[in-house]
């Protein structure tokens, strides 16, 4: 089946069009993704600004178009964190229903959770590893732990980048006790939200999302990006330690300038490392595993067929 999946996320909107075989392997066609802020202002009004909602809608038409030209049989949208937050998330719901014939589901944030760890590790038959799975998002952060493709633990925090960046880092650049104001908040709330116990029997880890895949590309300098040479890289800690300092330094002019880094996600990657930085400090991590693979695989996998 030919199924297209559209994440609508706090950050960003993205597109998956994929043939699903009935034994779970997937073949993509087609992978987009532009940054839409929808999130922008949720944190303190609670609402989304018209002016997000329509850059969301902006991307959607050119998706529909995609979809359209991909004669695709199955079409899901899964709205997350700040269609959960927003008071007129419904309506917003609605509309992209309505307006662009997808068959959208604001879920909540254990099921973004569940799909995640689903998409994660759906190409990793053969490792029995307790995992968890990292995914710094634009309004919150999933943390999910589990084994041989099962979830044991997972939870979903009010920690992302939209989020924490509009709370935290005013100044451009941002000054030294705002990115540690950032970084006292994350790391406690991800060594609340987690048990000791948990965090403590983990073998590895997989990041997913923005923040992960653009300190991958960052690292090796891609221009343009490389899905193949970011999916699977090996990210150590201290080199986020090493890439903070040097972002966090520059204006947001400058760091749309940095190699690696699409423009439109400077704004938000210094508040990325630090929760990245920091959830991997709760789970005594000193490297992860990039993966291309996240919710919009998970999704393709899981949701049921919608007509199209």
């Amino acid at each position: 089946m030919r199924r297209a999946v559209v994440d609508i996320g706090t950050n960003s909107t993205r597109l998956l069009i994929a043939d699903v075989a009935p034994d779970g392997t997937i073949t993509e066609l087609e992978r987009r993704t532009t940054i839409t802020r929808l999130g922008q202002g949720v944190d303190h009004t609670a609402t989304l600004a018209p002016e997000a909602m329509d850059r969301v809608f902006a991307a959607l038409a050119a998706y529909r178009d995609d979809i359209d030209a991909h004669d695709v049989t199955a079409t899901t949208a899964v709205l997350t964190s700040a269609v959960r937050d927003a008071r007129n998330g419904a309506a917003f719901t609605q509309e992209v229903r309505d307006r662009f014939g997808l068959d959208a589901h604001t879920i909540t944030g254990d099921e973004e959770a569940r799909l995640t760890f689903r998409g994660a590790t759906s190409d990793r038959p053969g490792d029995h590893r307790r995992l968890v799975v990292l995914d710094v998002g634009g309004g919150s952060t999933e943390l999910v732990v589990g084994h041989d493709r099962q979830v044991d633990f997972h939870v979903s925090t009010q920690a992302g980048v939209v989020r924490q960046t509009e709370r935290f880092l005013r100044g451009d650049p941002p000054r030294s006790s705002e990115l540690q104001a950032l970084a006292a908040e994350a790391q406690e709330i991800f060594t609340a939200t987690v048990p000791p116990e948990i965090r403590n029997g983990v073998e590895a880890g997989i990041a997913v999302a923005g923040t992960a895949t653009s300190a991958a590309a960052i690292l090796q300098e891609l221009d343009p990006y490389d899905p193949a040479r970011v999916h699977g890289f090996r990210l150590l800690r201290a080199q986020l330690e090493m890439l903070l300092p040097r972002l966090a330094g520059m204006t947001e002019a400058r760091r749309r300038e940095v190699i690696g880094l699409h423009p439109d996600r400077a704004p938000a990657i210094v508040a990325g490392l630090v929760l990245l930085i920091e959830a991997m400090r709760a789970f005594r991590l000193d490297e992860v595993e990039v993966s291309e693979h996240d919710i919009l695989r998970g999704a393709a996998l899981d949701r049921p067929a919608a007509s199209a």
